[in-house]
């Protein structure tokens, strides 16, 4: 929705998020809102923005959420709603930051897991984290990773080829449990 609205317009973005600056007049020191038959152009132009973020607004959600925001008056107001209901307080985004934080210091590749889906369930976390507002670098991501596929370095076993009825060598990771000398089938046993 962010990424939505700031191409729409960044300004109907900067309404959303800070709320629009309502036309204010200054008499003998006292601030109050202006009547609208002083509004001017600027003022017009900041009123329809935060109406635009409306219906913008309105028209993205669900009837269940436009039932929730449709007493709203400004965008900002919508906003805010809507954030604390999918988002939550900031209470409920600290815990769900430690939980994911937890896992993701906490994550190992499962058994019988192939790299692409641990990788999508790393990357799921990361993701989930980054929108939360808790980032890492790519440097510390990437040594999330390695660390948790076992040794990179090689060990040589010997294997009889069938074929031929010769022994040769063959190179597996360290880590590589080889279920069957005499066929190329190999089980994947991550670094503990």
């Amino acid at each position: 929705m962010t990424i939505f609205l700031q191409s729409l317009d960044y300004h109907l973005w900067h309404i959303v998020v800070n709320g629009p600056r309502m036309p204010t007049r200054t008499i003998e020191g006292v601030v109050s809102l202006k009547p609208e038959n002083e509004f001017n152009d600027n003022d017009f132009k900041m009123l329809q923005l935060n109406s635009e973020a409306k219906h913008v607004l309105f028209c993205a959600v669900g009837p269940n959420e436009f039932n929730r925001i449709s007493s709203c008056d400004m965008a900002k107001e919508m906003w805010d709603l809507l954030e604390v209901t999918y988002e939550g307080t900031n209470q409920v985004k600290e815990s769900k930051i430690s939980m994911l934080v937890h896992e993701y210091e906490l994550f190992l590749i499962h058994d019988n897991e192939c790299i692409s889906d641990m990788f999508t369930r790393f990357t799921t976390i990361v993701n989930s984290l980054k929108n939360l507002g808790k980032s890492y670098s790519n440097q510390e991501l990437v040594r999330k990773i390695l660390s948790r596929l076992g040794h990179v370095s090689t060990s040589c076993i010997y294997r009889n080829n069938l074929c031929f009825g010769k022994t040769r060598r063959i190179w597996v990771p360290k880590g590589t449990f080889v279920t069957n000398l005499q066929g190329p089938k190999f089980k994947w046993v991550p670094k503990t």
